[in-house]
This record gives structure tokens, sequence and C-alpha cells, in this order.
């Protein structure tokens, strides 16, 4: 089975896909060594660990460079984050995602989000760019390759729901594999939105949206938690490096 096989099946079980996400090759090994079934790379973990900030600020080889040493390190599969693709034309954005699923990913996320300017691409033309993405991957040799369409309403519109759902049914039918709601939260809209489309759905972790066996019986496939890890671990190493300064005792380093 290929690794593309692999994650496609992990959406197909039965069970939720709790999918770790990851910034650099020690973070990547820690979530396999826990057990995680998938890792999702992290734009904003790999931006900031580099000195950017997220929003495509970072060099698309660079941040390209940090996937495949990830793909490269662990034995799992990879879902990569190319944020809008990189790119202000169609062409653009298929050839760097040729690119990413040529270091060996699996899948990628790519948002309907605009990075130039404010706003979200049309619709139409967002799911016309998602069916030439499937056609190109389908005639490179990348089959099933899993492209997870991260839909952004709930960061930008008043009122998402609709919306999202009307976006959710174009993107799937013009090739997505999944569809990718952050900020959603409340367990009605969650239902509404796995009710209403049929591709496995997954939402990122925020304060109370935290159990994944709640979200499952909700109806959602995929559960991932986004920078937060690496916010927390920036924030741990920022703490120790304090306490070490503060006490000149660095016996902190060597207690379990």
């Amino acid at each position: 089975m290929t690794v593309i096989q692999q994650f496609q099946a992990l959406h197909q079980a039965n069970e939720l896909l709790f999918l770790g996400n990851a910034w650099d090759v020690p973070s990547a090994r820690a979530l396999e060594k826990s057990g995680f079934q998938a890792i999702g790379t992290t734009s904003w973990g790999i931006a900031h660990s580099l000195g950017y900030s997220d929003g495509e600020k970072i060099d698309f080889d660079l941040h390209l460079a940090v996937i495949k040493r990830i793909v490269e390190q662990v034995s799992i599969p990879v879902s990569a984050d190319i944020e809008s693709g990189y790119g202000e034309d169609a062409a653009t954005i298929i050839e760097h995602v040729l690119r990413t699923a040529e270091t060996g990913v699996a899948g990628i996320n790519l948002e309907d989000s605009l990075k130039k300017s404010t706003g979200m691409r049309d619709i139409a033309l967002h799911g016309e760019l998602l069916g030439q993405i499937r056609t190109a991957l389908d005639h490179n040799g990348f089959a099933n390759f899993y492209i997870n369409a991260r839909i952004d309403t709930y960061f930008q519109k008043a009122d998402p729901l609709q919306e999202t759902i009307e976006r959710a049914k174009v993107y799937v039918e013009c090739g997505a594999s999944g569809i990718f709601v952050p900020r959603v939260k409340e367990e009605t809209d969650i239902r509404t939105i796995a009710a209403q489309v049929a591709a496995p759905l997954n939402v990122l972790s925020l304060p109370g949206l935290t159990d994944g066996k709640l979200l499952r019986e909700w109806g959602v496939k995929r559960l991932s938690f986004g920078n937060f890890l690496y916010d927390k671990t920036v924030a741990f190493l920022e703490s120790s490096a304090g306490q070490l300064y503060q006490s000149t005792d660095t016996s902190s380093l060597f207690q379990p």
C-alpha cells in the first residue's frame, strides 16, 4: 500500500483521524513515536521557527525543503499545509502542488483565502482551480492524492454557515477529497456541515473544542491542532530559559 493509499484509508476508517501537526524533524519524530498515524505540517510553525510570520511570507522553496525533510525522516503519511498555494495564478499554484507531491507527501491543505489582498477566492474560480489541480495530479502519477480544501468563511464572514456548505459542495464536486473548516465551533454548525457535505470534515481544535470522541459523534472525521503545539513548545522553552537565567543553576536540566 502506498503512502497515498494509507492516508486515504485513514479517512475511510470508522475512527476519527487525529492528525498531529509538526514544524520540523524533531516534532515530526516525536508525534510518530507517540503513536500518531499521520502528520500534517503547520505553515505557522514552519514559518515562525525560521523567523518569518505566517501568510506565505516565507520563500516557497525554503518551506518545501522543511516539508521534504519531515517526509524523509518519518514512516507515516504526511500532509503538507501550503496555505493558498504560494501563487497568484493557477499555473504557479498547480506547479507548487506538483512539486509538493513529489516530496512524498500523501496530501495537502489548500486555502481559499487571498494572500495579496483581503477576502476569499470566488467560489467558482476556486472550484475550477481545484479541478485543474486534481487533473494535474492524476496525470502525473498522483492518483487519489488527498486534497483537503480549507474553507476560511469562519475567519472572514459574519454569518458563515450557508456559504461554507455552498463552497464545500462545489469544492468536493470539483475534486477535493475532504474539507477543512477552521474556527467552526458550535455543535449545530458542525453537525450541519458534516450532514450536508459528502466528504470527510476536518476541524481545528480550539478552547472548548477538544474532545475527539465527542467530535466524532458530531460527524467530524479528522481533528488537527494546527500551530498550538508549536506555540506551547515555544512558551515552555522561553519559560525554561528564563528560569535558568534567573537561578544561574542548571540542575533543572537534569531532572526527569
